[in-house]
C-alpha cells in the first residue's frame, strides 16, 4: 500500500446519537474511495465497520472501528463509533486522535439529546467539526426543521454549504452553495450529474452564499479587506477563509446527504481532503509534563496507543496514532509507562476486520500493531533516545456497578480472566473484588455496557455468569458517648488469656476538643482507607495495662470497626478512649488485649444510639421538556432531593440527590420512561443518615444472618 505523508493525512471521527447513520456513511465513504466494491448495510450484517458478532447480533455499533479511504491525494483514516453513551470509551479515544469531527444528524429530528450527550463529550476536545444532516431519503426528512434545532443548538457558527431540493422518498438533488452548482443523483447514487441552480433557488442560495462569504472574511483580515473593497470572494479565497475559520473552531459547516442511498457521501469527502486540516494544522500533543510533541517526520519517534482490541485468533491488537517520528518494521522502541523494549514486527492499517501490511507509517498517521508484551490503551512507546510520555486520555467515572456471579463456582478464576481482558480493551469498564461487600463489582457506563461482558464472557470463555443486585456500602457512626468494659479470660491447662479495658467512645467531629476529666498520654488520629476517622486516646494512668498491649487494643477496635455491629459494615468518625483495664502477670498477651479492645468497643457502639450513613450521588438528567414532570416524578419516589433545573439549549438538565440503594436498574427505568430521549450522570457526593425505618429493617436482616 501507499505510504502517505502527514500533509495528506486526515483523521475523521464519525459521531452522533444511535440511528444517525455512521455505520452507512462509513460505508458509503468506503464504496466511493474504491476500498469497496459493493456497499453493504447494517440490517444484512454486511458492513466493514460492524464487523463483530455481538454488533451484528444487536444491530448497533459497540466498538469503534478503524478504517480508510483514498481521495484525491489524500488518505482519510475513518473512525466509526457507538451512538449509545454506555460504549463513551470507545468515542473518547477515537476523538483524541481524530483531526476531524464528523457530527452526524439524523435529517428527521436533527439535535436531539442523544446528539447533545455526545456533543459534550467531543467539545471538550476543541476539534474542527462538520454537522452532516444525513437520511434526506427518508420519508418523513424535514431539513428545515433539523437545521433549526442546528441553528438552535450553534448559533451562527452553523454555516449551510449545501441542502437537498426534494427531501423525503424522492430525495435526489442537492444545491451546493459553495460549488454553486445543483447535484442531480442517479436513482442508484454514487456520481451525481452537475446542473444549474435553476431560478426558482437563486433568491435562497444567493442568501447563504453570502452568509458563507461574510464568515469566510471574518476568519481573515487580509480577506475581510478585499471584501470590504470588492463586496465579494472568489472561490480560492472563500475556501481559504473557510479553512481558517473551521480549523479554529469558528465554522461549522452543514453538508446534506442520504448516506443510505449514497447521495451526498462524495462531497463530503471531497470537503475533508481539500479543508479538513491534517495533524500538522492542529494543536499537537502534550505530554504529562506539559511539553509538546510537534508532528514532524524528522523528530524522535514517539506513537500513543488509544485503543486495544483483543481479537480471537489474531491477539492483542494495538491501535495508535505516530505523534512524531517514522515508525519502521524492524525498530526496536521503548514503552514508557512499562520499560519494556518491544520489537515492530509488523505495521498494519485496519480496515475493520482486513489487514493492510506497510513497512512504514509517518507522523500524523493511524495504524494498528500486533504482539506486543504488555502494551495498552494510553501507553506511549518512544525511541530508545528520546524520554517522553503522552497526556493519557480522560475517561469518565463508572455510572452503574453490578455484582457478578459464575454459574458455576468452579470457574471463578475465568471471570476474573475474561473481565480483566475486557477492562484491558475499554477502561471504562471496571472489575474489583469488594473486601466489604464480598462480591465481584464490575462497573460501568450502562446495562448494556455490562451486559457485554457478560456476553463476552459466555461466548469467548464458554462461561455462564448472572448480574445480581450489590449490596451498598453503609457507613454506621455513634451519635452520643458511652462506657463500656470488657474482660477477656480463658483458661484451657497452662498458660490462659487475660485481658480488661474499660473504654470511652464519643461521636467525632472535626474540630472537636479533647475528651475531659482523663490524662491523656497519646492521641492518634487515624484516617481510615473507608472515609472518616478513628482518634484512639491513650489514657492509661499507673500501669495497669502495659505500654506494650494498647497497640492490640488499638488493632481489635480497628478490626470491629471493619464488620461494624449494626448491620457489618464500615464504622467510622469515633472517638475511642482506653482510660483504664487489668493484666495478669503469666496470662496476658496480645491476642487477649486485641480480643478485649474489640468486644468492648462493640459493647460502647451499641450503647452510644449508633446511626446507619448511606450513599448519596448527584444526578443530573438531560431531558427533553415534554418529559420533565415524567423523570421528576421517578426520581421522588426514589428518594431524591431535587436541587433545580437548568436550561441547556432546548432540553433540562434536572439536578438530584440521589441514594445508591435507590440507583439500581435506574438506566433501564430511565430509557423506559422517556423512549431513550435522555440520559444521566452520576457521581459519588457524601454520606447521609438512613431513615429510621430502613436502618431497623436492615440491622434485623443482619442479626437473623449472624444467629444462622
Amino acid at each position: 500500500m501507499k505510504v502517505y505523508e502527514q500533509s495528506q493525512v486526515r483523521n475523521i471521527v464519525l459521531v452522533g446519537a444511535p440511528g444517525s447513520g455512521k455505520t452507512t456513511l462509513t460505508e458509503s465513504m468506503l464504496f466511493e474511495g474504491g476500498i469497496i466494491k459493493r456497499r453493504g448495510s447494517v440490517e444484512e450484517k454486511s458492513t466493514v465497520s460492524d464487523f463483530h458478532e455481538i454488533e451484528q447480533e444487536r444491530g448497533n455499533s459497540i466498538y469503534s472501528t478503524c478504517m480508510h479511504a483514498e481521495w484525491h491525494d489524500c488518505k482519510i483514516n475513518i473512525l466509526d463509533t457507538p451512538g449509545l453513551d454506555d460504549f463513551v470509551g470507545e468515542v473518547l479515544s477515537s476523538i483524541r486522535v481524530a483531526t476531524t469531527c464528523v457530527l452526524v444528524l439524523n435529517g428527521q429530528q436533527g439535535v436531539e439529546v442523544g446528539t447533545e450527550i455526545v456533543w459534550n463529550r467531543v467539545s471538550h476536545f476543541n476539534k474542527p467539526t462538520v454537522i452532516v444532516l444525513n437520511q434526506m431519503d427518508h420519508p418523513k426528512a424535514n431539513f428545515d426543521s433539523a437545521l433549526e434545532t442546528v441553528k438552535a443548538r450553534f448559533g451562527s457558527k452553523a454555516v449551510t454549504l449545501q441542502y437537498p431540493l426534494n427531501p423525503g422518498e424522492k430525495f435526489d438533488t442537492i444545491v451546493d452553495v459553495l460549488k454553486m452548482v445543483m447535484y442531480r443523483f442517479p436513482n442508484t447514487g454514487g456520481k451525481p450529474q452537475k446542473l444549474p441552480i435553476p431560478d426558482s433557488e437563486q433568491q435562497r442560495v444567493q442568501k447563504l452564499r453570502a452568509e458563507v462569504i461574510e464568515k469566510a472574511a471574518e476568519n481573515d483580515e487580509k480577506l475581510m479587506e478585499k471584501y470590504f473593497e470588492n463586496g465579494a470572494l472568489d472561490e480560492a479565497d472563500v475556501m481559504q477563509g473557510l479553512r481558517i475559520g473551521f480549523i479554529k473552531g469558528d465554522i461549522y459547516p452543514v453538508f446534506a446527504l442520504s448516506s443510505k442511498s449514497n447521495m451526498g457521501s462524495g462531497r463530503l469527502m471531497g470537503f475533508l481532503g481539500e479543508v479538513a486540516p491534517s495533524s500538522l494544522d492542529i494543536p499537537p500533543e502534550q505530554t504529562v509534563d506539559g511539553q509538546m510533541v510537534v508532528c514532524d517526520p524528522k523528530a524522535p519517534l514517539t506513537i500513543f496507543v488509544y485503543k486495544t482490541l483483543v481479537e480471537p485468533y489474531l491477539g492483542k491488537v494495538n491501535f495508535f496514532k505516530v505523534c512524531s517520528g517514522e515508525l519502521k518494521v524492524g525498530m526496536e522502541i521503548v514503552n514508557a509507562t512499562t520499560g519494556d523494549t518491544e520489537k515492530i514486527n509488523q505495521i498494519l492499517i485496519m480496515d475493520g476486520k482486513t489487514r493492510n501490511v506497510v513497512d512504514r507509517m509517518a507522523a500524523g498517521d493511524i495504524g494498528a500493531l500486533v504482539k506486543l508484551k504488555n502494551t495498552l490503551t494510553n501507553h506511549t512507546l518512544h525511541a530508545k533516545e528520546c524520554d517522553q510520555i503522552i497526556a493519557p486520555i480522560d475517561f469518565p467515572e463508572s455510572k452503574i456497578q453490578l455484582a457478578i456471579v459464575a454459574e458455576n463456582k468452579n470457574d471463578d478464576e475465568k471471570v476474573v480472566a475474561g473481565l480483566r481482558e475486557l477492562h484491558e480493551e475499554d477502561p471504562t469498564f471496571k472489575l474489583e473484588y469488594s473486601k466489604e461487600l464480598k462480591q465481584m463489582i464490575v462497573s460501568g457506563q450502562g446495562e448494556l455496557h455490562l451486559d457485554v461482558g457478560r456476553w463476552r464472557l459466555q461466548h469467548l470463555y464458554g462461561v455462564k455468569t448472572t448480574y445480581v443486585r450489590p449490596r451498598i456500602p453503609y457507613r454506621e457512626t455513634i451519635q452520643k458517648e458511652a462506657n463500656s468494659m470488657y474482660r477477656h479470660k480463658k483458661q484451657s491447662g497452662g498458660a490462659g488469656q487475660f485481658g480488661e479495658v474499660h473504654i470511652k467512645v464519643l461521636p467525632y467531629h472535626e474540630g472537636m476538643p479533647k475528651p475531659e476529666g482523663y490524662s491523656i498520654r497519646k492521641e492518634e488520629v487515624i484516617d481510615l482507607a473507608w472515609g472518616g476517622k478513628l482518634v484512639f486516646y491513650n489514657a492509661i494512668v499507673g500501669g495497669v495495662i502495659d505500654a506494650r498491649y494498647v497497640p492490640s487494643v488499638l488493632k481489635g477496635i480497628l478490626e470491629k470497626m471493619e464488620e461494624g455491629p449494626i448491620t457489618g459494615s464500615y464504622a467510622r468518625d469515633v472517638c475511642v478512649v482506653l482510660h483504664d483495664g487489668k493484666m495478669h502477670s503469666v496470662d496476658s498477651n496480645d491476642i487477649s488485649f486485641k480480643i478485649a479492645g474489640s468486644m468492648a468497643f462493640k459493647d460502647a457502639f451499641l450503647q452510644a444510639n449508633p446511626l446507619l450513613l448511606e450513599p448519596i450521588y448527584e444526578l443530573e438528567v438531560m431531558v427533553p421538556e415534554d418529559l420533565v414532570g415524567d423523570v421528576m416524578a421517578d426520581l421522588q419516589g426514589r428518594r431524591s432531593s431535587i436541587l433545580g433545573i437548568d436550561s441547556v439549549n432546548n432540553y433540562q438538565v434536572i439536578k438530584a440527590k440521589t441514594p445508591l440503594a435507590e440507583l439500581y436498574k435506574y438506566s433501564t427505568s430511565l430509557k423506559s420512561i422517556t423512549q431513550g430521549r435522555a440520559g444521566f450522570s452520576c457521581k459519588f457526593l457524601e454520606y447521609t443518615t438512613l431513615p429510621g425505618d430502613v436502618q431497623k429493617k436492615l440491622a434485623q436482616e443482619y442479626s437473623s444472618t449472624k444467629v444462622n
